[in-house]
């Protein structure tokens, strides 16, 4: 704690220092200066209006149109690798798995998102879009802290505000194509032009494929991160009248692959002198996959929108509606094997499927699964038949395992009414009005394997090949009405002062889609929660004011110092039913104590942030510092739990944390066509209070990176009059992350239960698990591109992750197992790219 608070202290002198002296430097250039960073300035709408991003007096990360081109990167995954404070997780369970975590405020899984998807205005509402491509790309903005009285619900954290392409002039488009190793090939392209005087289209596609980087190697297919997705966006807009334009955009996209790429990791020191791998850093992990499952997962997402602008003068009214639908659904293998779920059937349905596991058990006797895996004769755990029996792990290429589907499907309709001030006055205000209905059901299905597939359906009857036996499935309903107002007023010719209100009233329900249906395995019912009652409808209303003032002077014209202050909200929700009885009798059995409810809190965070931006030398070097500090109340948290019980994923609360840190941004120009450019962001931070694990208190947030650094060089000089020539570096380095609230801390497992009652008959402490082992190492990945271009023309070479660092994307611990479930990043990835434009 001691070397926390120092650390704090001294970057905040850091900050008061450069805050001090910076404006200084700033007034005394020339008055040239001014002219030289207008005619260069990034214009922005993080407020909502165009403005200069030097006058934004907030953090605000921009990836232009030419940064864009030059990195190629075209969804939020690539976004965040560019961006100061940011880390994200996706596609490591499904493809519309995204946690997006800004300066410590993080999504949690099967919760609400943090982080606001805002597309030429219109805000999106499923989470499952955050790493989709959105049409052709021409500028994105990264806002970070409470955005929720601008741009509305699920923005405690920050919003990704995308711009694209808007109708041309004249008949336009252009191709690119990329191919690389593993196969993959990557397309995008589009058509546009006018419609008559007043209207004009743009029509844009996308494709991509991959192979992946890794190999199943008892189906001896490429078949654990490989991908298909393809995407059509179009959009027409038209001027209905001087006053009156609309702008119409729909776009549908479609995704199969692979889902749940994870490795199961030990992490229980008192065996390790029997096998080092059960006491194993995650770090260390060699990956090796061998299900005997192909895992899939498949999505398609439409939406469409319509928004209308009118000028009356002075004041301007916008109004937009949006539907969208998305439904996703994966198959896998199960996680079973080691609990023994289907070595024994209580009713005679289940029979076929312990023979099964029986069988194939005894022909793949001695298959090397990773250690401290072994493979015996026998699927009975080795601690009940140390002679015979096995430790699986996860994913084992036997049947034993059982399988899981999954569904996540949602449809939505949203609308807003927004009336804005067009005057050049000393205020400019916002007033409007929000609405947002969803439908959306979610299910968890684990069945037996029978050796003869997946048979894609929540619930399937005990007498099929694939019978289910554990189910976990509700169906969820929100209204969301909301009102907000905004205003900022130019105290003097460099001072202004804004205040927003945002005031959201969320309507929750859920009820129950499970069948009154026995397990065949267990003779108990196919939701052990309904063993403990009948499950009822549920419904709750969250409501919450969210404030955001600011304050801004600008000492010169190009230097803005600002101070801002927000409440950020996030709906509280449900998890699946009977999730808190299954838990509670869990803990009876591990001897843990963690607290699970079927009902989780709504989140709300108050976040203050000081800063200093603006530009020096003619504006050769352009700078961004900020300090911030952020107390969230009931912040979200996804925890995972297997057992006997089947799996289980739910959303509990962390009642206080604390997040503190400073970012500094800087670029420079050092000749013209050359630039350099750096970041860094420190996050401090801390747990003050946690009833669902009362002895994390004092840990760090989770899924917050201790620091982030991005290093960077742009170069581009004309070969010839018409062709030039581009290189682009990008070097991202990511701190230590903890992905769970345990972390150096020991504590009760499965192990802990079933050892006293083993063959083995040892005390139950020899099987607690100690998670000081489960923290992501700091990684570094290098990107690099280099090519020649000319008007129309271009064409590339690049390398993402060059030094082919072998980092981890997620770790999800899941404590009262034992282990770990941990996912690699991405390889090295090397190809070649061309362009053509008309």
């Amino acid at each position: 704690m001691m070397m926390r608070a120092t650390r704090l202290t001294l970057l905040s002198a850091v900050a008061l220092a450069a805050l001090v002296q910076l404006p200084a430097a700033a007034q005394a250039q020339d008055a040239a200066v001014e002219d030289g960073a207008e005619e260069d300035a990034i214009i922005v709408t993080a407020r909502r209006q165009n403005e200069r991003l030097v006058d934004v007096p907030a953090s605000v990360s921009v990836i232009t149109a030419e940064t864009l081109a030059n990195t190629g990167v075209n969804a939020a995954a690539g976004f965040a690798q560019l961006t100061p404070g940011v880390t994200i997780v996706t596609g490591t369970a499904e493809a519309g798995d995204t946690q997006i975590n800004i300066r410590g405020i993080n999504g949690a899984r099967d919760a609400e998102s943090s982080v606001a998807l805002v597309v030429d205005g219109i805000l999106k509402t499923n989470t499952a879009q955050l790493n989709q491509v959105q049409g052709t790309l021409r500028q994105i903005e990264i806002l970070k802290g409470p955005q929720g009285a601008i741009y509305g619900r699920n923005a405690a954290a920050g919003a990704i505000v995308i711009s694209t392409l808007r109708p041309t002039d004249v008949l336009s488009g252009e191709v690119t194509a990329r191919y690389a190793n593993e196969n993959s090939f990557e397309g995008t392209g589009y058509i546009s032009g006018p419609i008559g005087e007043n209207a004009g289209f743009v029509l844009s596609g996308y494709y991509s494929t991959t192979d992946g980087f890794f190999r199943n190697l008892f189906l001896d297919r490429k078949v654990v991160d490989d991908q298909r997705t393809w995407a059509i966006d179009g959009r027409i807009m038209a001027d209905l009248s001087d006053a009156t334009s609309i702008d119409i955009k729909a776009r549908y996209a479609d995704l199969s692959g692979a889902s749940i790429n994870f490795n199961s990791v030990f992490h229980v020191p008192a065996f390790a002198g029997v096998n080092p791998a059960f006491y194993e850093n995650v770090n260390d992990h060699e990956f090796r996959y061998y299900s005997n499952i192909r895992p899939t997962n498949d999505q398609t997402s439409f939406d469409a929108s319509i928004k209308l602008e009118h000028d009356f003068g002075s004041v301007g009214l916008t109004a937009w509606a949006l539907y969208s639908k998305v439904e996703q659904a994966l198959t896998a293998d199960g996680t079973s094997a080691d609990f023994a779920r289907y070595i024994s059937a209580a009713l005679p349905t289940g029979n076929a499927g312990v023979a099964q596991c029986f069988a194939s058990t005894q022909a793949l006797a001695g298959y090397p699964v990773n250690p401290p895996g072994a493979i015996g004769t026998s699927p009975v755990p080795f601690i009940f038949n140390p002679a015979t029996g096995s430790t699986f792990g996860a994913y084992s290429p036997t049947t034993c395992d059982g399988t899981q589907y999954q569904t996540r499907n949602q449809e939505d309709f949203s609308g807003e009414v927004r009336l804005a001030s067009n005057s050049d006055g000393p205020l400019q205000w916002q007033l409007g009005g929000y609405f947002l209905h969803i439908n959306r059901d979610t299910g968890v299905s684990l069945g037996a394997d029978l050796g003869q597939g997946i048979i894609p359906g929540l619930y399937n009857a005990p007498t099929s090949s694939n019978p289910t036996s554990l189910l976990l499935a509700d169906a969820f309903k929100t209204n969301v009405y909301a009102i907000f107002g905004s205003a900022d007023y130019e105290l003097s010719d460099s001072i202004t002062a804004g205040i927003a209100l945002r005031y959201d009233i969320e309507d929750r329900s859920s009820r129950s889609l499970v069948p009154t249906a026995t397990d065949p395995f267990t003779g108990g019912p196919i939701n052990p929660g309904q063993a403990f009652g009948a499950f009822v409808p549920q419904s709750e209303t969250y409501r919450q004011l969210q404030p955001k003032i600011t304050l801004s002077w600008e000492p010169a014209p190009n230097t803005n110092i600002y101070a801002n202050w927000g409440i950020g909200f996030k709906s509280g929700g449900f998890n699946n039913q009977g999730s808190g009885a299954i838990i509670a009798a869990n803990n009876a059995f591990v001897g843990s104590s963690v607290l699970i409810t079927d009902q989780y809190d709504k989140e709300v965070s108050s976040a203050f942030e000081v800063g200093i931006k603006g530009s020096l030398l003619d504006n050769r070097i352009t700078f961004d510092l900020a300090g911030y500090h952020t107390d969230i109340d009931d912040m979200q948290f996804f925890e995972f739990f297997v057992g006997s019980f089947g799996l289980l994923r739910v959303v509990s609360n962390i009642d206080q944390v604390r997040v503190q840190g400073v970012e500094l941004n800087l670029t420079g120009r050092i000749i013209d066509g050359w630039r350099v450019f750096g970041s860094v962001n420190m996050t401090d931070s801390e747990i003050r209070q946690n009833s669902s694990r009362p002895s994390t208190v004092g840990n760090k947030s989770p899924y917050t990176a201790d620091y982030t650094i991005n290093l960077g060089t742009d170069i581009e000089f004309p070969m010839s009059n018409s062709v030039d020539f581009n290189f682009r570096a990008d070097y991202r380095i990511t701190g230590p992350t903890w992905f769970h609230t345990v972390q150096n801390a020991e504590s009760p497992t499965l192990f802990s239960g079933l050892l006293p009652i083993s063959a083995l008959a040892l005390p139950a402490f020899v099987g607690n698990a100690r998670y000081d082992v489960a923290r992501r190492e700091a990684f570094g990945v290098l990107n690099l591109r280099a090519g020649i271009s000319g008007d129309n023309w271009g064409v590339a070479v690049f390398a993402e992750n060059l030094l082919n660092r072998k980092y981890l994307n997620e770790v999800i611990p899941a404590i009262e197992f034992g282990g770990s479930f941990a996912s690699p990043g991405a390889r090295r990835l090397i190809g070649v790219e061309g362009r053509f434009s008309f």
